[in-house]
């Protein structure tokens, strides 16, 4: 039997077996198409788990208004920024 939800065509899923279809709640995760590699190379890193350390830092105004305009976490962001920024440097060979 073929089901169609928002024009898609689930009737794979009805054939999976009952194992893969636990994992793929609603059968429709595997319609979902891999990352390419391209796609991996861009990714960030957004969050650590370690703590942070308190600083004080003077920026900008316009830094300032541009990061709070990303919406919540500005100053979070900050961190995150740098995190990438730094971790690219080391890719590349530019870490002193």
């Amino acid at each position: 039997m073929t089901s169609l939800v928002s024009g898609h065509d689930f009737s794979r899923a009805e054939r999976l077996p009952e194992k893969s279809r636990a994992l793929a709640p609603e059968g429709c995760f595997y319609q979902i198409p891999r990352l390419t590699e391209e796609q991996l190379s861009r990714l960030v890193r957004l969050r650590g788990g370690k703590r942070k350390v308190a600083v004080s830092v003077r920026l900008d105004p316009q830094v300032l208004v541009w990061l709070r305009s990303k919406g919540e976490g500005h100053l979070t962001r900050i961190n995150d920024i740098l995190s990438n920024l730094m971790d690219a440097e080391r890719r590349i060979g530019l870490g002193r």
